[in-house]
């Protein structure tokens, strides 16, 4: 083998010293684990393993065979032991006897619970017959690229015997469920050394008597394929070759901030979408290539595929080697076009289901395309939430992996229609879809929050986060946001929180912070405008120097935000509700803080008049006023402190109690509580709400808008 073919081939990382101390059950979670870890084996979500346990029967104590299998909607490379179905195993032989033939295989699923071991709650995947009926103790259900792209070959079945021999057989493609189970126990019986069988157009069955083999054999058919086609493709032109060159980096980052919140609003009309951009090497070969038109529209092979990313993706027309009469690149008449491109897509995808659908199909579902593919520039997808978008670019990169190879050394072959119809409408994956969780208030929405660093900003931030937003933090502190980004990613996930550093008086840092939060997420639907300084002294002392830093950064920075905020709002045409986090010194005046307050007013009233601009296209402006909150507030921790106990009279650590007790509620603020109103009024909770003033200072009269 030589060294690039070890390069290429997938390391086996068993750790025997640790497995050996592990039981039968936390043996299958380690070899799942480390199978899942890898999206040359499987991506998220897909396959699944199995082993038969000897366990004691809660009702009798003796010892009985129980399957453990993954339940259904689990992924392997996250789950813990609790993502496990337990069946008894002889109440799953029985089944057998129920069987009415394949007309009626999905009925079997309903027997599923009556087999279930110890009470255990995880539901069972429609692939719990296919790991049952496996002779062999230890059983594994990947979706390899490097396999499928046998699987997905015109001669499929005589490249499977060239590759492997006798030692991994073959089966046509046959939709999951009941009869391909008694498949896989048939072709065990007349194949008793096999280890393991291609499934046509669908993945890679694999079996042993230990956990450690079972893993072992995994890998190893596996890396068969990887080396075959590395062998028998060196040269070969893939894709037909190229039809143009991709963009530079910059170019394509360039033409991702000007075309996805168009298309985020577009393919937003049934529920809001956040998105993701891969420009990655393998996506740019993809698009680039001659033969992309033809392969994309047959669709992918697996049925995991398509599940997530449609049976085809939408391709945008267009040439990244024009230029406008300034020599720069001309995205203007692609998004003039897209409206037309939507609506023929979902034209499409309606024939697609009338052809398709039998009389107790689920109704359509959204007929928006979810992965968008551009020449020279790389791939778009759009979904509910940012974890959904990357997982279907994800699984349409392994697609263009299966293209790529099955193609180069045979005919790529898709799921016929009415197959891949009859997958992505089966009553039993609705049924799993109606069993998940209702979406989050804020599911589908991305947020911008400047001054994200500080107490309130993170408040804010971690307040929308549990609500489903996607949340681009920014703060000119750098290591405060770098330690914040860290701390919600951590709680939250990398895909939910981005961040950027940003002085709200630079605009082209402002326009960059956008442009960030356009390639991450798609665009932006709700501004938290909540950067700020604090500041006080007599005006006899308010150096011009002063006067302009606080307009600087709480009138002209957050005009800056907004004027942005805006701009995109009218591209998505999605609507928008902006926040803006000022004081009860906007409202109330202030002894020695002219400055402070008369910034903080003309944020207030920058809110009103933007309420009376956004209001025609679906964007609210609204107001919090909070005060004294001292707990977290980045602005206590300065010379503001001192100057406000000074002001009062107060020593400073006796300034908390005199802000609360001056207040009519008697009661301290935190930014726990500043971020609960700012979360009222950018939820439908406050749909009918704009131009309004929402203070959370526990009750000033000063301060009463009326």
């Amino acid at each position: 083998m030589s060294a690039r073919q070890n390069e290429l081939k997938l390391q086996n990382c068993w750790d025997s010293a640790r497995a050996n101390q592990m039981d039968e059950p936390h043996k299958l979670l380690y070899r799942s684990n480390l199978l899942g870890a890898d999206k040359r084996i499987t991506n998220y979500g897909g396959g699944n393993t199995s082993a038969k346990v000897q366990c004691a029967d809660p009702l009798t104590g003796e010892d009985t065979t129980v399957l453990w299998v993954k339940g259904s909607g689990g992924d392997v490379g996250t789950m813990k032991l609790d993502g496990f179905s337990t069946l008894y195993q002889d109440k799953l032989e029985a089944l057998k006897k129920l069987y009415r033939g394949v007309e009626y295989e999905d009925e079997m699923v309903a027997y599923l619970p009556h087999c279930t071991f110890n009470l255990n709650s995880r539901a069972a995947s429609i692939d719990t017959p296919l790991h049952a009926y496996v002779p062999q103790t230890h059983v594994d259900h990947m979706h390899p690229d490097a396999v499928i792209a046998i699987a997905a070959a015109e001669n499929s079945q005589a490249l499977t015997q060239e590759i492997y021999g006798d030692d991994i057989g073959w089966l046509p493609w046959k939709r999951p469920g009941y009869e391909l189970g008694l498949w896989l126990h048939q072709f065990c019986v007349e194949n008793p050394n096999a280890q393991g069988v291609v499934l046509g157009g669908h993945g890679l069955f694999t079996w042993a008597d230990t956990a450690e083999a079972c893993y072992d054999i995994t890998l190893n058919t596996i890396n068969k394929a990887i080396i075959w086609f590395d062998e028998n493709t060196q040269d070969k032109s893939f894709f037909g070759g190229a039809a143009c060159n991709p963009l530079t980096a910059e170019q394509r980052t360039q033409v991702a901030a000007a075309l996805m919140p168009e298309i985020r609003g577009y393919c937003s009309s049934t529920e809001n979408k956040v998105g993701h951009f891969d420009d990655s090497d393998g996506v740019l070969e993809f698009v680039c290539s001659n033969n992309m038109p033809a392969l994309a529209a047959l669709g992918t092979s697996c049925p995991d595929h398509f599940l997530r990313t449609k049976i085809r993706p939408l391709i945008l027309e267009f040439d990244p080697a024009k230029r406008d009469e300034n020599g720069a690149l001309d995205t203007s008449a692609l998004i003039e076009k897209l409206p037309q491109l939507l609506e023929d897509y979902r034209n499409d995808y309606s024939a697609y289901y009338q052809r398709c659908k039998h009389d107790d199909s689920p109704a359509m579902r959204d007929p928006n395309p979810v992965v968008f593919l551009m020449p020279g520039v790389g791939m778009f997808s759009f979904a509910k939430d940012k974890a959904t978008a990357r997982i279907s670019a994800e699984f349409y990169t392994n697609a263009i992996n299966v293209m790529r190879n099955a193609s180069a050394v045979s005919t790529y072959c898709g799921l016929p229609e009415q197959e891949a119809f009859d997958i992505e409408y089966w009553l039993l994956e609705e049924a799993k879809l109606q069993r998940m969780p209702k979406p989050k208030s804020l599911a589908g929405q991305v947020a911008l929050v400047t001054g994200g660093a500080g107490g309130i900003g993170t408040a804010i931030s971690e307040r929308l986060l549990q609500e489903g937003a996607c949340v681009v933090l920014c703060d000119v502190d750098k290591a405060g946001l770098d330690a914040t980004t860290q701390l919600l990613q951590q709680q939250y996930g990398n895909d939910n929180v981005v961040s950027t550093p940003m002085d709200v008086t630079d605009e082209a840092q402002v326009q960059a912070a956008y442009k960030k939060a356009t390639t991450a997420f798609g665009g932006v639907s709700i501004l938290v405008s909540n950067a700020g300084i604090a500041s006080a002294a007599p005006i006899e002392d308010t150096t011009l120097a002063l006067w302009n830093r606080n307009m600087d950064i709480l009138s002209t920075g957050y005009f800056l935000v907004a004027k942005e905020a805006f701009l995109l709002f009218k591209r998505q045409s999605m609507g928008g509700s902006c926040v803006f986090i000022a004081s009860k010194n906007a409202l109330a005046a202030s002894p020695g803080a002219a400055a402070y307050c008369t910034a903080k007013a003309a944020e207030v009233h920058l809110a009103r008049c933007l309420a009376l601009e956004g209001a025609p296209m679906g964007v609210r402006v609204n107001v919090v006023n909070p005060d004294a909150v001292l707990k977290g507030s980045k602005i206590w921790s300065g010379e503001w402190l001192n100057e406000r106990a000074k002001a009062y009279g107060k020593d400073t650590d006796e300034l908390e109690v005199h802000y609360r007790e001056r207040s009519l509620l008697k009661r301290s603020v935190y930014p726990e509580d500043v971020a609960e109103a700012t979360y009222f009024l950018v939820s439908d909770a406050s749909s009918k709400s704009t131009g309004n003033i929402i203070n959370v200072d526990a009750g000033n009269v000063q301060s009463f808008t009326r």
